[in-house]
């Protein structure tokens, strides 16, 4: 009569991109960041777009959030980076 509860703890990479010869194109800056997870498990969702022009919409406003929020981001503030 024990209740268990498995806390699991993921980390979200977000990018957009092409299916080429039925794989998946990972962009560099996500390969850079995987680099030190070799052999973990991860999840992996798939979401196609409709059409190219709402795909390249997305990327642009997403290019434009971090821009922004990195606009932000003050040396002080990496004090967080590891929490």
């Amino acid at each position: 009569m024990y209740n268990f509860i498995k806390k699991i703890v993921m980390e979200a990479l977000e990018f957009v991109t092409r299916i080429k010869d039925k794989q998946i194109v990972v962009p560099y800056n996500i390969q850079l960041a995987l680099e030190g997870k070799k052999d973990k498990q991860v999840r992996v969702i798939v979401l196609i777009g409709e059409n190219d022009e709402s795909e390249e919409n997305e990327a642009a406003i997403q290019n434009k959030v971090e821009e922004q929020f990195l606009k932000g981001y003050a040396d002080s503030d990496s004090v967080y980076d590891n929490l």
